[in-house]
Protein backbone atom coordinates (compact mmCIF):
# COMPACT_ATOMS: atom_id res chain seq x y z
CA UNK A 1 0.00 0.00 0.00
CA UNK A 2 1.22 3.48 -0.79
CA UNK A 3 1.33 6.36 1.69
CA UNK A 4 -1.37 8.12 -0.33
CA UNK A 5 -3.88 5.51 0.90
CA UNK A 6 -5.09 7.32 4.00
CA UNK A 7 -8.17 7.77 6.13
CA UNK A 8 -10.23 10.61 4.70
CA UNK A 9 -9.72 9.62 1.07
CA UNK A 10 -12.94 10.36 -0.82
CA UNK A 11 -14.29 9.67 -4.24
CA UNK A 12 -17.40 9.14 -6.30
CA UNK A 13 -18.63 7.77 -9.59
CA UNK A 14 -21.79 8.34 -11.60
CA UNK A 15 -23.57 5.32 -13.08
CA UNK A 16 -26.51 5.04 -15.46
CA UNK A 17 -29.16 2.59 -14.29
CA UNK A 18 -30.01 0.23 -17.14
CA UNK A 19 -32.96 -2.12 -17.56
CA UNK A 20 -30.74 -5.17 -17.01
CA UNK A 21 -30.05 -3.91 -13.45
CA UNK A 22 -33.71 -4.52 -12.55
CA UNK A 23 -35.05 -7.54 -10.66
CA UNK A 24 -36.76 -9.82 -13.19
CA UNK A 25 -39.88 -10.27 -11.02
CA UNK A 26 -40.82 -6.58 -10.96
CA UNK A 27 -42.99 -4.96 -13.64
CA UNK A 28 -41.14 -1.62 -13.28
CA UNK A 29 -37.49 -1.41 -14.34
CA UNK A 30 -35.65 -0.18 -11.22
CA UNK A 31 -32.19 -0.61 -9.71
CA UNK A 32 -31.93 -3.90 -7.82
CA UNK A 33 -30.17 -4.18 -4.47
CA UNK A 34 -27.53 -6.63 -5.80
CA UNK A 35 -26.69 -4.27 -8.67
CA UNK A 36 -26.52 -1.29 -6.31
CA UNK A 37 -24.07 -3.25 -4.14
CA UNK A 38 -22.04 -4.13 -7.26
CA UNK A 39 -21.79 -0.40 -8.06
CA UNK A 40 -20.70 0.41 -4.49
CA UNK A 41 -18.04 -2.32 -4.53
CA UNK A 42 -16.76 -1.32 -7.96
CA UNK A 43 -16.54 2.35 -7.06
CA UNK A 44 -14.54 1.62 -3.89
CA UNK A 45 -12.30 -0.87 -5.75
CA UNK A 46 -11.48 1.60 -8.51
CA UNK A 47 -11.10 4.49 -6.07
CA UNK A 48 -8.28 2.93 -4.07
CA UNK A 49 -6.51 0.97 -6.81
CA UNK A 50 -4.12 3.82 -7.67
CA UNK A 51 -3.09 3.98 -4.00
CA UNK A 52 -1.92 0.36 -3.90
CA UNK A 53 1.49 -1.09 -4.66
CA UNK A 54 2.13 -2.97 -7.91
CA UNK A 55 0.49 -6.37 -7.81
CA UNK A 56 -2.00 -5.41 -5.12
CA UNK A 57 -5.76 -5.13 -5.38
CA UNK A 58 -8.70 -5.37 -3.00
CA UNK A 59 -11.51 -7.85 -2.49
CA UNK A 60 -14.85 -7.13 -0.86
CA UNK A 61 -15.34 -8.76 2.55
CA UNK A 62 -18.39 -7.05 4.08
CA UNK A 63 -21.34 -4.91 3.00
CA UNK A 64 -23.90 -3.28 5.30
CA UNK A 65 -26.11 -0.85 3.39
CA UNK A 66 -29.70 0.33 3.23
CA UNK A 67 -31.77 0.51 0.04
CA UNK A 68 -34.40 3.09 0.91
CA UNK A 69 -35.43 4.63 -2.43
CA UNK A 70 -36.04 3.37 -5.93
CA UNK A 71 -34.22 4.51 -9.05
CA UNK A 72 -35.77 3.95 -12.47
CA UNK A 73 -33.86 2.62 -15.45
CA UNK A 74 -32.56 5.59 -17.42
CA UNK A 75 -31.76 7.61 -14.30
CA UNK A 76 -28.29 8.12 -12.85
CA UNK A 77 -26.95 7.31 -9.40
CA UNK A 78 -23.88 8.77 -7.74
CA UNK A 79 -21.92 6.40 -5.51
CA UNK A 80 -19.73 8.26 -3.01
CA UNK A 81 -17.29 6.89 -0.47
CA UNK A 82 -14.98 8.04 2.30
CA UNK A 83 -12.24 5.80 3.61
CA UNK A 84 -13.05 5.81 7.33
CA UNK A 85 -10.61 3.25 8.72
CA UNK A 86 -7.48 1.32 7.81
CA UNK A 87 -6.74 -1.69 10.00
CA UNK A 88 -3.61 -3.32 8.58
CA UNK A 89 -4.97 -4.49 5.20
CA UNK A 90 -8.68 -4.04 5.98
CA UNK A 91 -10.26 -0.90 4.54
CA UNK A 92 -13.59 0.44 5.85
CA UNK A 93 -15.61 2.83 3.69
CA UNK A 94 -18.63 4.95 4.53
CA UNK A 95 -20.79 4.87 1.42
CA UNK A 96 -23.73 6.85 0.05
CA UNK A 97 -25.77 6.38 -3.10
CA UNK A 98 -27.88 9.30 -4.34
CA UNK A 99 -30.08 10.00 -7.33
CA UNK A 100 -30.87 13.65 -7.82
CA UNK A 101 -31.84 14.99 -4.42
CA UNK A 102 -32.84 11.63 -2.91
CA UNK A 103 -30.69 9.34 -0.81
CA UNK A 104 -30.93 5.80 -2.15
CA UNK A 105 -28.47 4.09 0.20
CA UNK A 106 -26.19 4.69 3.16
CA UNK A 107 -23.89 2.27 4.88
CA UNK A 108 -20.45 0.75 5.06
CA UNK A 109 -18.34 -1.46 2.85
CA UNK A 110 -15.13 -3.26 3.78
CA UNK A 111 -12.40 -4.40 1.43
CA UNK A 112 -9.18 -6.32 2.08
CA UNK A 113 -5.87 -5.64 0.32
CA UNK A 114 -4.43 -8.77 -1.34
CA UNK A 115 -1.36 -9.52 -3.44
CA UNK A 116 1.92 -7.76 -3.78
Amino acid sequence: MLESLAVGLTGSATHLVTEDMSPPHLPNKVLSTPDMIRLIEGTCLEGVQEHLSDGQTTVGIHVCVSHSASVDAGEEVVVSYELAEIDRKRLVFNTTVTSGDKTVSEGTHQRFVVGG
